[in-house]
């Protein structure tokens, strides 16, 4: 990742005002951890986001100072030089709002483009109609569509990230039996030397437990996959690891993600 282009997006400062989605909380907080220059950048903006709230802010004890000491040279002095310090403090507001809504259209104005190429592709398949026009067993198809079908089953859409904006996954987690079925159609075939690995991820100290690789992946018509899950997952993602799998997962490399809902 580079890391000058991404401090530039105007992400970090969308994360600073709070108007992220989880999602994308999650990827600027992981982001922080991996990366110490993202991290000072983000302790960078929160220091001067509270000294300009400090600066302009009227009412101040500064300001009362100011005040009196005019008040003393004479009275005609003072309302007029109140009014200019006022009118300068809320002109730092006003501009400051500006700015940072500024910011806010552009960045969601690129969000919801990447959303609709992501809805668009999600819509276009169905698991049923994959198992019905893949080429298993008879026996096998009857097990997926029993599964899938089951009420205990949550479904999660797995969105494409920075790196494969027009990927796509499903995971049909299955709480109850500890499983959990990752749909891999919308994943585009890995490069020699290379696997996809599932993770599950804990909000609560973002921890990534991996579930598995999803090896032989070009081979598999069926692109389906049965993986056990005895986690709490508040998440999964799927990232592009080295043969073998990774002990901790590469964000650079994340392919998709999503949040698993109760």
């Amino acid at each position: 990742m580079n890391i000058k282009e991404y401090i530039a997006s105007g992400i970090l400062e969308l994360y600073v005002a709070g108007t992220l989605s989880n999602l994308e909380n999650l990827e600027v907080y992981l982001n922080s951890e991996k990366y110490p220059e993202v991290k000072n950048e983000i302790e960078a903006i929160e220091a001067s986001v509270l000294s300009l709230s400090k600066s302009v802010s009227p009412g101040t004890k500064g300001f009362d100072d100011i005040q009196n000491r005019i008040a003393s040279a004479g009275e005609t002095t003072t309302e007029p030089v109140a009014n200019k310090v006022s009118w300068t403090a809320y002109l730092g507001w006003a501009v400051s709002l500006i700015f940072m809504a500024g910011l806010i259209w552009l960045y969601q104005q690129n969000s919801q483009l990447i959303s609709n190429i992501e809805m668009v592709s999600i819509e276009n398949i169905t698991l049923e109609q994959q198992i019905a026009d893949s080429e298993i067993s008879l026996e096998k198809k009857e097990d997926l569509l029993n599964t899938i079908r089951d009420r205990n089953i949550t479904v999660i859409a797995l969105g494409g990230q920075t790196v494969s904006p027009t990927s796509y996954a499903k995971a049909y987690w299955n709480k109850h039996e500890k499983k959990v079925f990752i749909d891999t159609k919308g994943l585009p075939e890995p490069p020699d030397g290379f696997v996809y690995q599932v993770w599950s991820l804990k909000m609560d100290m973002l921890t990534p437990t991996s579930l598995g690789l999803l090896t032989d992946l070009i081979e598999d018509e069926n692109k389906i996959f049965t993986l056990t899950n005895p986690n709490e997952s508040e998440a999964f993602g799927i990232t592009l690891e080295p043969a073998g799998g990774s002990e901790t997962p590469n964000l650079e490399k994340l392919y998709t993600l999503g949040m698993a809902t109760s």
